[in-house]
């Protein structure tokens, strides 16, 4: 078999350690300016820690919010942990980096998106479903995500 580069790994170990020295220099000086972060991660990855009521209402993803109140930020090679305040109850959490499926920082409309391989079966399922006929019973085509600005959480 011919050798090849594997480049979507690389990139994403490559952002994966851009988060990682964001989060770390967070850790050391707090947040700068305007600066905050949406972290989208999936909680059903393995060594994801989290409060049993989370899981619960969170069994397959979750967004957290890095801005006005949090403490105990502390970044691994492979993940970070932080205590965020949920309803006047503050919960640890432990998030691998491989759980991370965005991070954004809307103060400087930048973004990072990691693609999975679930993601990448779902489109191969697409492209099957696309070519059935049109005679078979098939369930309903799948909606994209609908994309919302960021716009409308900023305070004017």
């Amino acid at each position: 078999m011919a050798r090849s580069i594997d480049y979507g790994n690389l990139m994403h170990r490559a952002m994966r350690g851009l988060i990682r020295e964001v989060l770390t220099d967070i850790g050391a000086h707090g947040l700068p300016g305007a600066h905050h972060f949406f972290i989208t991660f999936d909680t059903s990855t393995e060594g994801v820690e989290m409060a049993d009521w989370l899981r619960a209402r969170y069994p397959q993803e979750m967004t957290i919010v890095i801005q006005h109140w949090f403490d105990n930020l502390e970044v691994t090679e492979d993940g970070f942990s932080i205590t965020l305040n949920f309803g006047n109850q503050p919960e640890p959490l432990v998030i691998p980096f491989d759980a991370v499926r965005t991070f954004v920082d809307p103060s400087v409309e930048f973004g990072l998106r990691f693609e999975s391989a679930s993601d990448d079966l779902d489109e191969d399922d697409e492209e099957e479903d696309d070519e059935t006929d049109a005679g078979e019973d098939s369930p309903a085509p799948r909606q994209d995500a609908e994309v919302v600005s960021l716009d409308k959480f900023r305070k004017q």
